[in-house]
Order: structure tokens, then C-alpha cells, then sequence
């Protein structure tokens, strides 16, 4: 099942680990007709450096251990304010929620579809720690 995973399904599951990490204010936004680099973003924010650190690696950590599947890269600022992890087809960003208000990716991205809560909930939900 998880070798045929699409960059959809993996979205969801990507938002859902975060969300079981308390990563807050979670979006998904379909990009993949308005962009030719990835299919989706997946968007997070943290109220501290210290949790936007914790939430990447351990987001990392879990994808490596579900799917055997390592990022094609991963870029940080020094001080953990923003961290982006690229997978290709989904690229995460968790910011400081300080940042996050900053830089507004979403109004940036208001052209790509987002994807509400409650579907990428029950998208994902064979892959809950909580089941």
C-alpha cells in the first residue's frame, strides 16, 4: 500500500503526523496546477523555536520509519523560524507562528485549492497513532 501512495495521500498523512505532534493551524494546499515543482505544500506553524525544530525532525523520523522514504532535501535557518522539508512531491513548511503570520505563504498560494481539515483527517486515518 504504501509503495503506490499518492502525493495526495501523502499529504494527508504528512498534515495528519503533524496534527498528532500538536504542530497548529495545519493546511494543505493543492499547488500542482500552478506549479511544476511540487504537488502540494503542507503548512504548519509551532509558537516556538524549539517545537518548529522538534516537529521536523520528528516528522523526518516517522516518514523514514513508515515508508522508508528519506527527504530530497531539507533546509533550515540557524534559528529554527522556518523549516522546509522537500519530498518532492509535497514539500512541509513549519514555521515559528510569528513567521508564519510574516510571510502569509497562503495569501502568496491563494490560487491553489486548499484542502480542508476534516477530509485530510479521514484521508489519513488508517495511519493514526490514536486508532
Amino acid at each position: 500500500m504504501t509503495k503506490d501512495l499518492s502525493s495526495y495521500k501523502f499529504a494527508c498523512v504528512l498534515a495528519r503526523f503533524l496534527d498528532e505532534k500538536i504542530a497548529k493551524d495545519i493546511s494543505i494546499l493543492n499547488i500542482s496546477n500552478v506549479s511544476s515543482f511540487a504537488d502540494y505544500f503542507v503548512i504548519c506553524s509551532a509558537p516556538s523555536n524549539t517545537q518548529v525544530k522538534s516537529l521536523t525532525e520528528n516528522l523526518s523520523d516517522k516518514v523514514k520509519q513508515t515508508f522508508s522514504r528519506l527527504p530530497l532535501g531539507k533546509e533550515n535557518d540557524a534559528k529554527n523560524r522556518w523549516n522546509l522539508i522537500d519530498y518532492g512531491d509535497v514539500v512541509i513548511h513549519i514555521l515559528h507562528q510569528d513567521d508564519r503570520e510574516a510571510y502569509a505563504i497562503e495569501k502568496f498560494w491563494n490560487h491553489a485549492y486548499s484542502v480542508p481539515k476534516e477530509t485530510w483527517l479521514k484521508e489519513s486515518v488508517e495511519f493514526s497513532d490514536y486508532n
